[in-house]
């Protein structure tokens, strides 16, 4: 479990600059990329807020926990720390939750074309296992 942990050190910040999902309100004229920086880049010009709320949940949280648990895997970190990394996953697959619940949105005002990308997956998969590796790391 500690390699798997190590390489999301790794697939994290990946997953941040990956595509999550092709958008247009007219496809034949080109599909725009939005990852998770891009879309972070955009809330920071409209609602400051916001956008602090998805860079806590989609970059601070899943990271935070990865190296907490690193840390323990390595007895750099007691294993009393584990209840607050457990929150610090859950805040995290809230921010997948989120990403799903924007796209259905979209395509469901019938105005926006929508596609999920590559980066969706890999961001998906890096929350879950993540969540694989705490569940597995004993206290």
């Amino acid at each position: 479990m500690r390699w798997l942990n190590l390489a999301l050190l790794i697939l994290f910040p990946l997953s941040w600059f990956a595509p999550l999902m092709r958008a247009a309100v007219l496809p034949l004229f080109g599909m725009d990329e939005i990852s998770v920086v891009t879309g972070l880049q955009s809330l920071w010009g409209t609602d400051a807020a916001l956008a602090l709320l998805v860079t806590f949940l989609a970059v601070f949280a899943p990271y935070a926990k990865t190296i907490g648990l690193s840390l323990i895997h390595f007895d750099l970190l007691k294993p009393a720390a584990l209840p607050v990394l457990s929150v610090l996953g859950k805040l995290a697959m809230a921010d997948v939750f989120l990403i799903a619940l924007y796209i259905v949105l979209a395509k469901g005002a019938g105005v926006v074309t929508v596609e999920t990308a590559w980066g969706l997956w890999l961001f998906t998969g890096c929350i879950l296992a993540s969540l694989l590796v705490s569940a597995r790391t004993k206290a």
